[in-house]
């Protein structure tokens, strides 16, 4: 993104990101990426996440996902990007493809937004009379992380991947509470960008299963970020959210099936 920018960037969301496969240790890891199209003041880059066993060569594709970054604004005024050159036939059709991706992605949100009010009105509330059905209280997982300079960029933002790893372990660790195994991540959706935080931060991850379906669970996560002064005076900045579904497996390599559960 800086690269194509010449100037700073900063993630703004990633896209729904589905994994096609598990990396283990000993693998090879190879990330390919690329701006697929420059918008005004945002742009597309897609990453392609592939893993290489060693003994045997076989390449497979582990995820491909898409990210939207903006560039790092000077004073009050937005970067204007210049247009990505385009050279091969694939490099036409990721082209054509982010816009609609970014149609997909701008609805998405508005869709999201709607249903929440709806959900708000007075006594449209959600029961589940199932007897086993387990308290999503019995989920819920908070953690507390502080941003150190290895957790930081070059500008002193937070890694976006960090900030997704530790949601990935309270996440992890709230849908352990419904199975007998160790969750396998499937899926991380809605991964958005509402502030930044920097180095020396505290960050808040509140985890807590939502719902489950069968064969798999959707735990949300919440993140809040707090400088020392807000720290003292409990006013955190809401920085990100985002949903995980995961599935379980036995030592067979079956698909467990998750308890109903009661919000």
């Amino acid at each position: 993104a800086e690269k194509h920018a010449g100037v700073s960037c900063v993630t703004a969301s990633m896209d729904d990101i589905q994994f096609e496969e598990a990396a283990r240790v000993g693998q090879i890891i190879a990330i390919r990426t690329k701006v697929n199209r420059a918008f005004k003041t945002s742009m597309e880059v897609g990453i392609k996440v592939t893993v290489q066993d060693v003994l045997t060569k076989a390449e497979k594709i582990v995820s491909v996902a898409y990210a939207t970054y903006v560039a790092k604004p000077v004073g009050a005024k937005k970067v204007e990007l210049k247009p990505v050159q385009l050279l091969s036939p694939e490099d036409h059709l990721e082209h054509s493809l982010a816009v609609e991706r970014r149609r997909i992605r701008l609805g998405y949100v508005q869709v999201f937004q709607k249903i929440m009010q709806e959900g708000d009105k007075e006594g449209d509330f959600y029961t589940c009379e199932e007897k086993d059905a387990i308290s999503t209280e019995h989920t819920h997982v908070q953690s507390t992380e502080l941003v150190l300079p290895p957790h930081a960029n070059h500008h002193g933002n937070t890694f976006g991947g960090q900030i997704m790893a530790w949601m990935e372990t309270v996440a992890s660790i709230s849908a352990s509470r419904l199975c007998h195994s160790h969750p396998v991540l499937k899926s991380v959706n809605m991964f958005k960008f509402w502030g930044p935080s920097f180095v020396g931060d505290r960050l808040v991850f509140n985890a807590i299963v939502n719902n489950t379906f069968h064969n798999s669970v959707e735990v949300g996560v919440r993140v809040e970020a707090y400088n020392c002064e807000q720290w003292i005076k409990d006013q955190p900045r809401h920085i990100n959210s985002a949903f995980l579904i995961f599935n379980a497996v036995n030592d067979k390599g079956e698909l467990l099936t998750f308890p109903r559960v009661k919000p």
